[in-house]
């Protein structure tokens, strides 16, 4: 098992979880983050405009965090690469902010109401 962790642009979220109920993963925890990756801050990810010629002039300092979603998936080790290309292809803007996966193995899972281990737990 592997756990699917990605940060993504917000308006990216619903049709994330529809593309990834589409492959069989209908079950993902979400939550809203912020964060920055090397580009110190992308003011174009919020709901406000920077004028054109202040970036031309270098005059945008970014900004401290940039609000993204964090998403987190555990599947199956065969299906990893079908997930992270369902990601990737859901949320590449080709612009800078796009996002970043991470794949981590999972040693168990457990499922409380049942007890229910491993995969099973997961399916």
């Amino acid at each position: 098992m592997k756990e699917v962790v990605a940060i993504i642009r917000p308006n990216k979220i619903n049709a994330t979880k529809v593309a990834l109920e589409r492959i069989g993963y209908p079950g993902m925890t979400a939550a809203a983050v912020l964060g920055r990756g090397k580009q110190r801050g992308i003011a174009g990810e919020c709901g406000f405009c920077v004028a054109p010629e202040l970036i031309a002039q270098g005059k945008t300092s970014g900004m401290k965090y940039i609000p993204k979603r964090l998403i987190i998936v555990v599947v199956q080790s065969k299906d990893v690469d079908a997930v992270v290309k369902t990601l990737v292809g859901v949320n590449r803007t080709n612009q800078i902010g796009d996002g970043r996966i991470f794949i981590c193995p999972v040693e168990n899972a457990v499922r409380v109401r049942t007890g229910e281990e491993g995969e099973q737990a997961i399916l």
